[in-house]
């Protein structure tokens, strides 16, 4: 991250993190049918492994990415 606001842990103050992404099972028929229609994006603090989970689409995670590295 060169620019912009950058990543800073809550719990610990460590500026390092990972970035992952994972799909769930919503309700409904979605859970019936075992289709995972819910996306997530996770921030991990690579020192304490204090973890943020964001709640969204392939396109908000690409919002996420460009707010951490200040696009």
């Amino acid at each position: 991250m060169s620019q912009g606001k950058q990543y800073i842990c809550p719990k610990c103050g460590n500026r390092n993190y990972e970035l992952d992404s994972f799909a769930a099972t919503g309700g409904g028929f979605a859970k019936l049918f075992d289709v995972q229609n819910k996306r997530f994006t996770t921030i991990t603090c690579t020192q304490c492994k204090y973890t943020e989970i964001y709640k969204g689409s392939t396109g908000k995670m690409s919002n996420i990415l460009d707010f951490l590295a200040g696009g």
